[in-house]
């Protein structure tokens, strides 16, 4: 009887423990998928690589009537790194899910514009939207961006 109790428990653990795993790993991973600003001027797609949290840029408004492809990162303080695309460049990295918060915190936000990198958090507020807050050391010291899934 001792070791049909043990394996009952035993069973109900791995299946609780599987379900918690899972509901943390669709969890974690609601930020991914295409989203847009809300001025409409930029769209990103988040996607998850080796456990980390990513975007690149898949479309922008502000192109002078040029092709999107014609913009390069001419504002980047590495010379070598000048002559790559805007589009499909990646521009936020590291960020890594804290499921106690529910936010995604520890990544580096890149501002194309002024060449600038910047310490990035990121939740998904009650309304659906995605905040990316760009920020240098503090999170009071920045800016946040708000998206819309697309």
């Amino acid at each position: 009887m001792p070791v049909k109790v043990f394996s009952v428990c035993l069973l109900l653990f791995f299946i609780a423990a599987f379900h918690s795993t899972g509901q943390t790993h669709v969890t974690r991973e609601k930020i991914c998928g295409k989203w847009e600003s809300t001025d409409k001027s930029l769209r990103i797609q988040v996607y998850m690589q080796q456990n980390e949290f990513k975007a690149k840029i898949i479309w922008f408004s502000d192109t002078e009537g040029k092709p999107m492809d014609y913009w390069t990162d001419r504002h980047n303080p590495d010379p070598a790194l000048r002559n790559r695309k805007i589009l499909g460049m990646s521009v936020l990295e590291d960020l890594k899910y804290d499921a106690a918060t529910d936010t995604w915190e520890d990544g580096m936000v890149y501002d194309s514009k002024h060449g600038k990198e910047w310490n990035a958090s990121a939740y998904i507020d009650k309304s659906g939207q995605l905040r990316v807050r760009g920020y240098w050391h503090f999170k009071f010291i920045g800016r946040t961006m708000t998206f819309r899934r697309i």
